[in-house]
């Protein structure tokens, strides 16, 4: 008889049983921690020692010494004692875990106490369930901004145009006062001008953030053409402001490929920021040759960008504090948007302003001659 089988046999049944749980719970992907009725850690396995980051031995150890939990407020927690009070099963997600450098994590985590059998009221001990689950914590607080935010700004416009179109009818029913339902109208175009934005920021966002946006179709764009055609765009939005708008393109410049849709729609969101916080002066659209591709140049002399909000300003829904922000209406996706395009066809962006002198926006946009798709199309879209 070899030496295996004679230790099969020589196994014990509570051997036997000891070690088909140990399988089974390091089988588990959460984190598994039995204890004793006094909180003592009896029994572990290897997830539950990534959650808690620990190498060492932790048989004998109380719960509430290894994890550290902590509240929403991120205040200490005696876990220990959370679990020896424990009744029934209890399970939370709004816990944290606080690390020895000061990291911490969002955890969903269960209490359940172990009953030597059905009915009784006394406890051989507990077993808790532990689970990192910060990444869900933060889809689920952006979601919930998200809902929040969109909300928000829709429901201003379609107030203030319901109310547009219902004073049309009023003035139509009762006077004809022309001079009036032509000023609701506009009003009340306005406003669906500003949610076909929102609708297509939301869309243009949804394609970029879910990986949608993969086969490029790169082509051949005429810099100086491309300027020209965009700048046309807003002769009368900026002309209605007041402003004028300059267009400075290198006259060595030729072309370049990309994918002329998301350059185009990258440069038409810069433009529209300029305009929007422009109110005095003027906006310029330039280009020039750089090492690999073109440097494309959108200038105003606006209200500029704090060195503050520098820092957050292409990240998700972010609204500046600053008052003459405020007086725009504005999701923050528009320039969270502009950088994901960006990523996409390998362009990269820079940012220069001075409070109450303006900015400049740099947004180097490669040439991919070389890439795999290409076909030659007319960059002259409209916008």
């Amino acid at each position: 008889m070899d030496n295996n089988n004679q230790q099969a046999q020589n196994r014990s049944p509570i051997n036997l049983e000891e070690a088909q749980l140990n399988t089974l719970i390091n089988s588990i992907t959460d984190g598994v921690i039995a204890t004793d009725k006094n909180g003592n850690i009896i029994m572990y396995n290897g997830a539950a020692l990534n959650v808690l980051d620990q190498n060492t031995e932790l048989k004998g150890v109380p719960i509430g010494t290894c994890l550290r939990l902590l509240d929403k407020a991120n205040q200490p927690i005696d876990l220990t004692r959370l679990v020896v009070e424990t009744k029934t099963q209890t399970i939370s997600r709004d816990y944290k875990l606080g690390y020895a450098d000061g990291s911490i994590i969002n955890i969903y985590l269960s209490i359940a106490p172990v009953k030597p059998k059905f009915g009784s009221n006394e406890k051989d001990g507990f077993v808790i369930l532990v689970r990192d689950i910060t990444r869900e914590k933060s889809l689920e607080e952006e979601r919930d901004e998200f809902i929040s935010v969109v909300s928000h700004e829709l429901r201003t416009p379609v107030t203030i145009a319901e109310g547009n179109l219902s004073n049309i009818i009023l003035a139509l029913e009762r006077s004809g006062d022309i001079h009036s339902v032509n000023n609701a109208v506009h009003q009340a175009h306005d406003q669906i001008l500003f949610l076909a934005s929102l609708i297509n920021d939301l869309s243009t966002l949804s394609r970029a953030e879910n990986g949608t946006i993969q086969n490029l179709n790169y082509v051949s764009i005429n810099v100086a053409q491309l300027i020209h055609t965009i700048a046309q765009n807003y002769v009368q939005e900026v002309q209605k402001k007041g402003l004028s708008m300059q267009t400075e393109v290198d006259p060595s410049l030729e072309v370049i490929h990309n994918s002329s849709l998301y350059v185009r729609e990258i440069l038409q969101n810069f433009i529209t920021n300029a305009i929007k916080y422009t109110e005095h002066g003027v906006v310029t659209v330039g280009a020039r040759p750089a090492q690999g591709g073109v440097e494309f140049r959108v200038s105003d002399t606006g209200i500029g960008i704090s060195e503050h909000d520098q820092k957050e300003v292409f990240d998700k829904f972010f609204r500046s504090e600053d008052y003459r922000t405020k007086k725009s209406s504005g999701t923050g996706l528009g320039l969270y948007v502009t950088q994901k395009l960006a990523h996409l066809i390998g362009a990269e962006i820079s940012l220069e302003s001075t409070l109450n002198k303006g900015s400049t926006f740099k947004i180097f946009i490669p040439d991919m001659s070389n890439a795999k798709q290409e076909s030659i199309e007319p960059a002259d879209n409209t916008k």
